[in-house]
């Protein structure tokens, strides 16, 4: 009976060794490795679909990013581009299972600008934070931390890290310029209904807002005592094999001082220019880090608590976690598919899912961003 077991716990062991062995993850700067779709267990045709409808719905707006943020946040009294911006390319993608390429499109290597899909990448450097024991816990509250009065009063000192990362602090103020309260504008209303109202109590009500996006890089970079693309390339992207290419901007004049040192303190998105420049293929490697929850071949990168705790609806939103947005049952809702699915999302169509349910992870470029539930419909009829 004895050797029966060890026989057992032998092969129940080989059996996880090979499981875990089919989990792809490339190396840097090599041709990342393919299978064929009838291999994994998806249907080509179905497939080329998906690719087909992709490629064939690009973002409607200008090819000049410059042209496209200005156009698209035209009510915003104020807005003016403030940092870096770059040209467009066309549609792009790729399509990981288990690691692997299935499909592609477009140029997988150009880096282009991603807005808001760095609030996940921003969130995650949260996470290291508190894994490493720097933030205590995302329920603290910030004033806690940073002491130079951006948190001071009444109102922004009930704010926690967890009201930051969730946008739902409503922290009044300014920020290199941007004022919270002009920062995607309610469509009633005018300028004055919009600087005198009242604040929201935080944790009550999500607001998307870039200003306050801003406030938490600005947080963490202190907390740190860093700049955030150094945090970034030395946690995760060097040791997740991403290329030299990509770039994390802020606007032109936001610095602050820390240890007497000058630092660039980045933004969260691109709405005003700045934000993560990156390619689709440091994107998927990225997204494959969270596929499988937070580990890099044997590394773990990011604890598998903080991915919990990044992916749980928050109050206010069931849709929106810790800066990934979440399929769950809502406004955001894709009809039919996962609600395990979760993804980062960025002005102009571009995505980063992860469908932990068929170990897949989807990178768009230059989406027509009302379109992606339509993709990925298509494309899980692939997975089933």
């Amino acid at each position: 009976m004895k050797q029966l077991l060890c026989t057992l716990l032998l092969v129940g062991g080989l059996q996880l060794t090979n499981a875990q062995a089919t989990y792809y993850f490339p190396e840097r700067n090599v041709d990342w490795q393919e299978k064929q779709p009838k291999d994994v267990r998806i249907d080509s045709e179905r497939l080329e679909e998906a690719v087909a409808f992709a490629e064939a719905n690009e973002y409607s707006g200008s090819r000049d990013l410059r042209i496209a943020i200005l156009k698209g946040f035209e009510r915003e009294p104020y807005h003016q581009i403030l940092g870096p911006t770059k040209k467009r390319g066309g549609p792009a993608g790729m399509i990981l299972k288990n690691g692997y390429l299935v499909a592609k499109w477009g140029d997988t290597k150009r880096v282009d600008m991603t807005f808001s899909v760095t609030k996940s990448f921003l969130s995650t450097m949260a996470g290291l934070a508190e894994d490493q024991g720097l933030i205590d816990d995302t329920k603290d509250k910030v004033v806690d931390y940073i002491w130079d009065g951006t948190f001071d009063g009444e109102h922004n000192s009930k704010i926690t890290w967890e009201h930051l990362l969730q946008q739902n602090s409503a922290w009044s103020g300014e920020l290199w310029g941007g004022k919270d309260w002009a920062d995607r504008p309610p469509k009633a209303g005018g300028v004055d209904d919009w600087k005198f109202e009242d604040p929201k109590e935080p944790g009550t009500v999500m607001e998307y807002n870039d200003v306050r996006v801003n406030v938490l890089a600005y947080s963490l970079t202190h907390v740190w005592r860093k700049p955030m693309p150094l945090v970034l390339k030395e946690n995760i992207m060097d040791k997740i094999g991403a290329s030299t290419t990509w770039r994390w901007h802020g606007y032109k004049h936001a610095w602050t001082e820390i240890d007497g040192l000058q630092m660039k303190s980045v933004t969260g998105g691109g709405h005003s220019g700045a934000g993560i420049f990156i390619s689709a293929e440091d994107m998927a490697r990225f997204g494959l880090l969270f596929l499988n929850n937070g580990k890099w071949k044997e590394e773990q990168l990011i604890s598998k608590n903080w991915i919990q705790k990044a992916v749980a609806p928050s109050k206010p939103n069931a849709n929106y976690g810790y800066m990934w947005w979440l399929n769950k049952k809502g406004a955001r809702h894709w009809e039919g598919l996962s609600e395990n699915m979760y993804y980062a999302a960025g002005f102009g169509g571009n995505f980063i899912v992860i469908d932990k349910e068929h170990d897949v992870v989807v990178v768009t470029r230059w989406l027509e961003p009302s379109k992606i539930g339509e993709f990925m419909t298509k494309l899980s009829a692939a997975l089933n």
